[in-house]
């Protein structure tokens, strides 16, 4: 049918500029088929556009942003509100270590991506692991912080303080738990063959 050889003419020519060719539209053989790679071997797979990875990425982060902007707003408006009535909590000391790893995860995962510019492969693998190693250390300090807590007489329906505390901490633990869980993919990811460089999902993992 006439309609039919357009709307494949069409086809091909939207194929060949989405996939970046010269402008010749590929061969077919009898069933239906390219021939441009040979015998009709399968053609090597395409790699994803990396906007929408950056994307995906972008909108999970101003997700998170907004819910702990919410969290915080309630803080503060309670807090204001429950000025000469509100008590407060005294923190664990582990807090301040796990700062100090969380901020050290910060700096490991940024010389990942250095390494990974370079091209060193191997002290990309490296460092990223220590990164992952350093945030799975955050987060079993957050859940040693909670013990601790709780051996005081700390919980969460204590006090408003409290109350605030865990709900953070849960939260931002979460997080830092679905970011590890990216981490682990990138660094045992075979990325010869994958849809994906190493390089995008690197720098997409490395965003929260």
């Amino acid at each position: 049918m006439p309609g039919s050889s357009v709307l494949e003419e069409i086809e091909l020519i939207i194929e060949d500029i989405s996939g970046g060719g010269s402008g010749k539209p590929p061969e077919r053989d009898d069933d239906g088929g390219d021939d441009q790679h040979g015998g009709g071997s399968r053609p090597e797979p395409r790699r994803s556009n990396p906007r929408k990875y950056s994307t995906a990425i972008a909108l999970g982060m101003l997700s998170i942003l907004m819910f702990f902007m919410v969290l915080s707003a309630a803080f503060v408006v309670l807090r204001v509100e429950n000025l000469r009535t509100w008590s407060g909590l005294h923190l664990p000391s582990i807090l301040w270590i796990n700062t100090v790893v969380l901020v050290a995860s910060s700096l490991t995962v940024e010389g990942a991506r250095r390494r990974l510019q370079q091209d060193s492969v191997s002290g990309f693998r490296k460092m990223w692991m220590l990164t992952t190693v350093l945030g799975a250390l955050f987060v079993a300090g957050q859940a040693v912080a909670w013990l601790q807590l709780r051996a005081s007489g700390v919980f969460i329906s204590s006090r408003l303080a409290s109350s605030f505390f865990y709900v953070f901490t849960a939260g931002h633990a979460v997080h830092l738990f679905g970011g590890i869980c990216a981490l682990l993919y990138v660094g045992f990811r075979k990325f010869e063959a994958a849809r994906i460089s190493r390089s995008v999902a690197a720098r997409d993992s490395a965003y929260p």
